[in-house]
Order: C-alpha cells, then structure tokens, then sequence
C-alpha cells in the first residue's frame, strides 16, 4: 500500500470518527494513535501536510480555519472514509448476505440517486430496482450513512443467509 494514500486514508478514517468530522490538525499529529488504531509507523509532519493538501484538492475535506489548522469532513470525503472501512475488512465471507431495500419518494431523487451511487460505491450489487445485495459484513456502517442521510424510514437493511436469488 503507497504510504501517500494510506496517510491520506487515516487523516479520512479519523475525521469520519470524529464528532461532526471536525478535528484540529495539531491534536491529530500529537495524538495520531487516537485517531488512527492501527497505524504503527510514526507520521512525519511533512508526510501528513502533503496528505491533507491532496485531501483538500480532492475535495475530501475543508479548511474551516486556517490559524487554528480546523479541518472538516466532506461529505464526499465521508463516503470515502466509508468505503475504506468497508474495503478494509479482511473478514472472509461468513455466508451472509447483506440486503438493502428502498422506497425513496420521487420527491427525494437526489438523495435516491446519491444513495444508489453509493451502494455501487460500497460493493453492492443491484439485484432489483431498489433492491441491493452485498457478501461485505457492513451492516453497521451501512446503517450509520442511512441514519446521517436521513432516510431510515424508507430503507431497510436485512441480513440473511439461506436466501435462493433464482
């Protein structure tokens, strides 16, 4: 793994941790293990301003204060923190399958097509319409993007295993 985009991925993964994605840089730098469980090599400070100045380009995440070094999520950045939780899972496949139903009114189809999106994004597999399935154990984080896009009540997300596809 390039260390560039794997520095990158960690300052994603501890905004997406964070309370309401905000996280001041130089706490981030001195507290690294906090945000980052699991990443054992010590960050050079030149490595992770080069990281988040490719974050920032990229539009993963914001400058919200530039004397203070506030940073914050965006909401692309957030999806992305997602998905490297999701691609990082190493577990192998515990015969289940991951379902996602939706019924998002006509009224919302932005928010319906940025959802669609995204399950493509998360490795789900469109077997339906509005019906989604995938082998990746992401219930949990799956369940966390609904509730933050504000859609529970037109989603449900079922995990099953003796399931005939036909």
């Amino acid at each position: 793994m390039n260390t560039k985009n794997s520095i990158g991925d960690v300052v994603l993964v501890a905004l997406e941790k964070s309370i309401d994605g905000y996280i001041r840089f130089e706490d981030f730098f001195t507290h690294t293990h906090i945000y980052a469980k699991g990443y054992e090599r010590p960050l050079k400070k030149s490595a992770l301003a080069m990281a988040i100045r490719r974050l920032r380009e990229k539009g993963f995440i914001e400058i919200i204060d530039d004397k203070n070094l506030l940073i914050k999520i965006t909401d692309e950045g957030r999806a992305r923190a997602i998905w490297e939780k999701i691609k990082d899972s190493t577990e192998v496949w515990d015969n289940k399958w991951r379902i996602v139903i939706f019924d998002i009114p006509e009224s919302h189809y932005l928010i319906r097509d940025l959802f669609r999106r995204r399950l493509k994004e998360f490795a789900f597999k469109q077997l339906q319409k509005s019906v989604w399935i995938s082998k990746i154990n992401c219930i949990e984080i799956l369940r966390e993007y609904v509730s933050e896009l504000g859609i529970k009540k037109w989603v449900s997300i079922l995990e099953a295993e003796n399931v005939d596809f036909g």
